[in-house]
């Protein structure tokens, strides 16, 4: 198993690292695009070779379940747009979470986690770690009162941010700091931002995981997850993704590796449809509320400002009327298209109790700041007009 060495540093942006990563293409006939490995498993010339690899003397490759050029590849790419020592590829966004989880905790640990969390992050702390004999404790985005919840088991801090769905900021330093004073393993969920909006790591978390289904591949095509950061850390990631099986296939890597090829230019327009989606939701009378980071009326606007490059391009917003009022109005959206999942090229509408939320409580969804009018829009690639006149028509 081949772990993707450190990075290296250098002054180049974002989307020049999205497209080249530390790819080495020049000479001759060298191909542009990356190689699938598309092979289960991989050959040794010798028994010899084989018994190093068992005793972890050799990076050879042997199974993809334990790595492959392909995966590596990509995995080298997100390190370098992290700003961390190496990455995991991963077979969705939550076996990055869970195995992340799981490389950190064990039984009889607890974890601090913020309550606003994406539903299926929130179900596993709800649901499987305390079946694992992990417990959890929640606290507020504020992190108020987190400090107070640390006892000699805590072994990790969980945030995330922005939150899915109402787009409510956590003060990243301000949790890294306080993990570094309990000396507990601080994770953030960055998918809403990318590494184009947010970088984590350079605010003081240890470990970033993504859905990379989401904005970083792109395009509604493919369902991945990665995690990044120390070497160290990365290395026990890998190894829980090994022994519980949440390994990418190649061609999901390859698909994933393309679509970051866009990344940074496709971040930019979302987020600019993204303000203007907004500013007219935030004008419009049936329109209860608009939950957007890049609004001034936004309370964590400010947090915004000072940790992200860039607003994003999901926002949230809550319909006079209620769940008949949203349901009426996702029923008659034509360009936004009514389905799960987000950061796609397309726009997207969906019902959060329906979706990400499904199965809470209503104190529980109160908890998340969703209400049952509010509709979650991952905004796309369209043209600006076309999604304001489609918005129109849907709730006139």
């Amino acid at each position: 198993m081949k772990t993707p060495s450190k990075v290296p540093s250098d002054n180049r942006g974002q989307s020049t690292r999205s497209i080249h990563g530390t790819d080495k293409k020049h000479g001759i006939s060298t191909g542009v695009g990356p190689s699938i490995y598309r092979t289960a498993n991989f050959t040794f010339s010798s028994t010899g070779e084989m018994k190093l690899w068992a005793e972890g003397k050799s990076s050879a490759y042997i199974y993809t379940r334990y790595g492959n050029p392909t995966l590596a590849a990509v995995e080298e790419k997100l390190a370098q747009l992290e700003g961390g020592e190496a990455a995991v590829v991963t077979a969705s966004g939550m076996a990055a979470i869970s195995s992340t989880l799981l490389s950190v905790l064990q039984a009889g640990d607890e974890v601090i986690a913020t309550t606003q969390l994406y539903g299926g992050s929130y179900r596993l702390m709800r649901d499987i770690l305390p079946r694992c004999g992990i417990k959890v404790h929640h606290v507020d985005n504020t992190l108020a009162g987190a400090e107070e919840l640390v006892s000699p088991r805590t072994r990790a801090f969980y945030i995330e941010s922005p939150t899915n769905p109402t787009l409510r900021l956590v003060d990243v330093r301000k949790a890294a700091a306080i993990a570094r004073r309990h000396k507990l393993v601080s994770i953030i969920d960055g998918t809403f931002a990318s590494p184009v909006l947010q970088r984590p790591l350079d605010l003081g978390m240890d470990i970033v995981v993504h859905s990379a289904t989401k904005y970083l591949a792109g395009h509604s095509d493919v369902i991945a997850g990665a995690a990044v950061g120390s070497s160290k850390r990365v290395a026990a990631i890998r190894e829980m993704v090994i022994s519980l099986g949440g390994s990418m296939d190649p061609e999901a890597a390859f698909l994933l590796d393309r679509g970051i090829k866009t990344l940074g230019i496709r971040v930019e327009r979302q987020c600019e449809n993204a303000m203007a989606v907004a500013k007219f939701l935030a004008r419009h009378p049936r329109v209860e509320r608009v939950h957007y980071p890049g609004l001034p009326s936004h309370p964590d606007h400010r947090l915004a400002k000072q940790q992200m490059s860039g607003f994003g391009a999901m926002l949230a917003f809550d319909m006079k009327g209620g769940v008949a009022a949203a349901r009426r109005v996702c029923d008659r959206a034509r360009l936004f298209l009514l389905a799960a999942s987000l950061g796609g090229v397309e726009s997207l509408v969906v019902l959060p109790i329906y979706t990400s939320h499904y199965n809470m409580s209503a104190k529980e969804l109160a908890a998340s700041g969703v209400s049952p009018g509010t509709i979650r829009v991952s905004v796309g690639l369209e043209d600006t007009a076309d999604l304001i006149a489609d918005l129109k028509q849907a709730l006139d």
